[in-house]
């Protein structure tokens, strides 16, 4: 174990972009470094939540504390944090539990922690992004996406919008 006395060791991750390089390789150097971490007998890896910042592809930290815990074995795994003014608190409490569930630790006890903070964690432009009127988030999606930081030649997704009944959804998405 690496402890200074009575001090155990933890990494925050921001997933941060070097010039020149891309959003998906610096989620991959996350992942090697939560393994380099775990190696050294670090305790916990934490993974911050940063929206709207071109140079930090920390956007979504839910998603890899999953792909960290997948990658490790024993170390602890969380966010620092999740910022509750941008998600909904049962979304997020639903989302972590059911990763507790999926990387248990190898003595059940559960290796994922879940920080949550109360600030936006962002500039004004995104935090209107994060709105929660239906109508809003759809734009703010579409807005997002077609922004350089979201629409890269990594082609990180296709927009889909599904409007209206089950049924209509299931149709767009079937053409």
């Amino acid at each position: 174990m690496v402890d200074a006395p009575g001090i155990p060791l933890s990494v925050l991750d921001l997933s941060p972009i070097p010039s020149g390089a891309s959003a998906s390789s610096a989620l991959r150097d996350t992942i090697e470094m939560a393994r380099a971490a775990e190696a050294a007998g670090y305790r916990r890896f934490w993974l911050a939540e940063h929206h709207g910042i071109a140079s930090v592809a920390s956007s979504s930290p839910e998603v890899m504390i999953g792909a960290v815990a997948a990658a490790t074995r024993t170390l602890r795994v969380g966010s620092g944090g999740i910022m509750l003014p941008n998600h909904a608190p049962l979304k997020v409490a639903e989302t972590f539990r059911a990763l507790a569930g999926l990387y248990p630790g190898p003595d059940g006890r559960g290796r994922i922690d879940l920080g949550i903070g109360r600030a936006p964690g962002t500039d004004a432009r995104t935090a209107i992004a994060l709105r929660r009127s239906r109508e809003g988030r759809i734009q703010a999606v579409e807005a997002s996406a077609s922004t350089s930081s979201m629409n890269n030649s990594e082609g990180f997704f296709q927009l889909w919008i599904l409007r209206g009944r089950s049924l209509m959804s299931q149709a767009t998405i079937a053409r």
